[in-house]
């Protein structure tokens, strides 16, 4: 980090508050409108001419996966030379396909690059479980989603199902 740059300590207490003053009227205003979380994402789209250059140097198979879901749910609300990202794709809360490939080895070795997630609150007693079934099944209970990372939009369905089941002790 650069000498320059302003550390958390360097921000007076007054401008500190009014950032904790202005999370919790975002956080009042959520909760009155029955809403958790801001969407916005949808809002915006990525010329398909730039998302195209931004995948053409990209492993093949991330590659293949992202022309798959742009023929699929049209170009994505963003796009950085690391990832694409779609919000309110299908039945998809947000899908992410990402140029970096995670070795996995369950059930089989392959690589994951697709993230889907959907509103689905885990209760806390069932996230070891989770775990514990796939690593590739992710919990974040603060925005009340889970998601699944694989290699298909398929993979990731079976294992949300395979998650639901988990849940709710079938």
């Amino acid at each position: 980090m650069a000498k320059n740059e302003q550390q958390p300590s360097d921000i007076p207490t007054g401008a500190r508050l009014a950032d904790l003053g202005s999370a919790k009227l975002s956080a009042i205003t959520h909760s009155l409108t029955g809403k958790n979380q801001d969407q916005s994402g949808t809002d915006y789209s990525v010329d398909p001419a730039d998302v195209e250059a931004l995948v053409a140097d990209w492993p093949m198979a991330p590659r293949r996966a992202a022309r798959q879901m742009i023929e699929q749910y049209g170009s994505p609300n963003e796009a950085t030379p690391l990832r694409l990202i779609w919000h309110n794709n299908g039945p998809w809360k947000r899908t992410e396909v990402t140029r970096d490939e995670l070795v996995h080895n369950f059930p089989t070795a392959h690589t994951d690059f697709i993230t889907q997630w959907i509103d689905y609150r885990v209760p806390l007693e069932c996230v070891v479980d989770l775990t514990r079934f796939d690593g590739s099944c992710l919990t974040d209970r603060t925005a009340g989603e889970v998601g699944a990372r694989c290699d298909t939009e398929s993979a990731n369905i079976l294992t949300l199902n395979l998650m639901h089941e988990i849940v709710s002790g079938k």
